[in-house]
This record gives structure tokens, sequence and C-alpha cells, in this order.
């Protein structure tokens, strides 16, 4: 059986490749790739996802975890288009995606990176799906950080269905949208400006890094 595979993205924190065989199509983060002072944290956020994405398992929309060991992850492959490729339009496009992230936050789950495009996805029939579960959270008991965590989930969202389907906002919505939450407010203030500095001025990234990628491969 012949193993074929294809280089999606390579960063400090390794490789992300697209693997085909008799078996079907997956993607594998491969942390022996990353650089070596930071091969511990990579591993750290495959650990975190696998949490995840087993806390997830059998949702429609979300990527089924395959294997997790040691400096590897295998997820199931998903099929279709990043937001920003699709650009979404269809007012039940967001409300089914609303939907859906009631259900992450109801297995104790918050996405916490729902704010770039490249990780929401119009799937087969036009149904939403979420990839790229590193920073998010499994909390089963939840508690006041995990539903800080999720309004901004839902601001997130929000923000994209303002961007595409402006019109479709509710007047609740325009006020969450008016609302950042405590978390958030503190990050725009004390983290983003040293983290767009090291990203953007050090390292070179883009807020869609890998966007084409990542539209590609799931």
């Amino acid at each position: 059986m012949m193993l074929e595979s294809r280089l999606l993205k390579k960063d400090l924190f390794g490789e992300v490749r697209l693997e085909s065989d008799g078996c079907g199509r997956r993607i594998v983060r491969d942390a022996s790739r990353a650089a070596l002072p930071l091969r511990w944290l990579a591993n750290s956020l495959m650990r975190r996802e696998a949490r995840v994405l087993a806390a997830l398992e059998g949702l429609d929309g979300v990527p089924g975890l395959i294997r997790a060991e040691r400096n590897r992850l295998e997820r199931e492959y998903l099929e279709g288009a990043p937001m920003h490729h699709a650009k979404p339009r269809d007012p039940s496009y967001f409300r089914h995606a609303m939907q859906l992230l009631r259900q992450l936050h109801a297995r104790g789950v918050v996405h916490n990176d729902l704010a770039k495009e490249p990780n929401i996805l119009v799937a087969r029939g036009g149904q939403p799906a979420f990839v790229d579960f590193q920073l998010a959270w499994h909390a089963p008991g939840r508690g006041r950080l995990f539903c800080a965590l999720a309004y901004d989930d839902l601001r997130h969202l929000l923000k994209h269905k303002r961007s595409y389907c402006p019109d479709c906002l509710t007047h609740r919505e325009r006020q969450i949208l008016a609302r950042p939450s405590l978390p958030s407010r503190l990050w725009m203030r004390t983290v983003k400006p040293p983290y767009l500095f090291l990203t953007r001025r050090v390292l070179g990234w883009a807020d869609r890094e890998g966007a084409s990628d990542r539209g590609e491969r799931r």
C-alpha cells in the first residue's frame, strides 16, 4: 500500500502533512521536526489538542482523532474551504455555526482560536466545521474563566458574521460585539502588542499564516 505525503506547513513547532493511503486521508502533526528548544511546547500543544478532540468525539463538524503519540498526532481530514475563501453569505450557515459552537461548549471545550478565518470551514453541503484545536481548552467543570473564553468564542464568530452577513445581525448580537470580555481586554492591552511584535517582526508570520494550505488540507 503506497503512502502519499504532502507537506502543508513547516514552522518552529514542526510540520503538518496531508497523508493518503488505501485507508483514506489524514492530517499529521509532526513535532519531531520542531526546533529543539520548542519541541517540548510543540508536544504539549499536541497533547492538548488530543485531549480536546477526544472530548469532541463523534461531533459533526469537528475532525476526529485517529492517533496521538510522542511527537505525532493524526486526525481526520475534513473536506471544505476556509471561510475567507468561501465567503459564506447564507444566514443559515452562521446559524449552524452557532449551534456547533454551543455543542463544543456543552462538552466543556472552548476553541480559543476562532478569530482566524482559516480555522472555520465551509464543508460539504455548506455546513460549518471547526479545525485547529491546538489552543483549545477542555474544562469539564467549566467556571468563570471558561464562560469568559466561551463568550469570546461567540464574539469571534459574530465578527465573521458581521463581515459576511452584516444585515443578519440581531440587536443582541450587536450588543455582544460591543462588549469584549475582561480576558479579551487584558489580552489586547498587555499580551497582544508583544505577541504581534514577536510573530510578525521577529518570526515573520502573518495573521493568515498558511491560510491557503489550511483550506486545502482540511
